[in-house]
């Protein structure tokens, strides 16, 4: 079964102005989400979350996207090509192995009584 992985990046650092610009993104605070098709004995899935910020290049502001105008869609489209594909494939990978040990651990922690 395949994992899906839902991106927040609507927590953004800006500088208030950059470049005769407003409030320009320079910083994404992101929190990406794996989620499993299976579910546990309480019918839940699993899911497992990595995050972490991703500074962003603001060298060239010829094509600006107001403040206001921002998605959490764009700036997870920006986050992931500043990151590049193949660090997001290790963040996927990784959230994949979480999720994987929850279904099937390899150890768990269990406490002898009294």
């Amino acid at each position: 079964m395949a994992n899906t992985y839902t991106w927040d990046c609507r927590t953004v650092d800006v500088y208030p102005t950059n470049q005769d610009q407003a409030s320009v993104v320079h910083n994404v605070h992101w929190v990406i989400t794996g989620e499993s098709e299976e579910l546990d004995s309480n019918e839940i899935t699993y899911m497992a979350r990595d995050m972490g910020t991703q500074v962003l290049d603001t060298s060239d502001l010829e094509v600006f996207v107001e403040y206001g105008d921002l998605t959490n869609d764009s700036l997870t489209a920006w986050t992931k090509e500043a990151m590049g594909t193949e660090l997001v494939a290790t963040i996927e990978a990784r959230l994949d192995a979480a999720i994987a040990q929850l279904i099937t651990p390899t150890s768990i922690t269990k406490t002898i009584g009294l």
